[in-house]
């Protein structure tokens, strides 16, 4: 179960990395994906949430990512700009996911896609987050 997430996180991270770059409709770049992987070692229910979530949601998003950036979202590299974006989204969207665990995973996807040292960035930025959207579950957790 798991790991077809993780594999639905790294796949959603392609398809918004993609969608920032080219600008293409949203809907084409998931069936693009979907014709691309049609095995089912994903959780498709939950790429196509993440990704479609980030589309529509994005000006929620932003706005909830810029007091935590040390610059506007738009001078943030590519692929950490996609999944900060995708960290947000899931953080904000789907509670029944633990938030260390949102992070730690979004964290290993900055450290295979992203720049060097950009995970520790992303670490940082989402850690806030989770204090932001999260406060009762980030502090049970601090005190457990």
């Amino acid at each position: 179960m798991s790991r077809k997430r993780s594999k639905s996180r790294s796949l959603a991270t392609q398809a918004i990395y993609q969608w920032q770059v080219t600008g293409d409709n949203i809907g084409e770049i998931v069936n693009g994906f979907l014709a691309e992987h049609p095995g089912g070692d994903f959780q498709i229910d939950y790429f196509q949430d993440l990704v479609r979530g980030v589309s529509s949601q994005l000006d929620v998003l932003d706005d909830g990512l810029k007091p935590l950036l040390d610059r506007p979202v738009e001078e943030v590299d590519l692929v950490e700009r996609a999944i900060l974006r995708l960290g947000a989204y899931e953080l904000l969207k789907h509670p029944e996911v633990p938030y260390r665990v949102v992070i730690n995973e979004w964290v290993e996807l900055a450290k295979t896609f992203g720049a060097d040292k950009g995970h520790k960035y992303i670490n940082g930025v989402l850690d806030k987050l989770a204090q932001a959207l999260r406060p009762v579950e980030v502090a049970a957790r601090k005190r457990g």
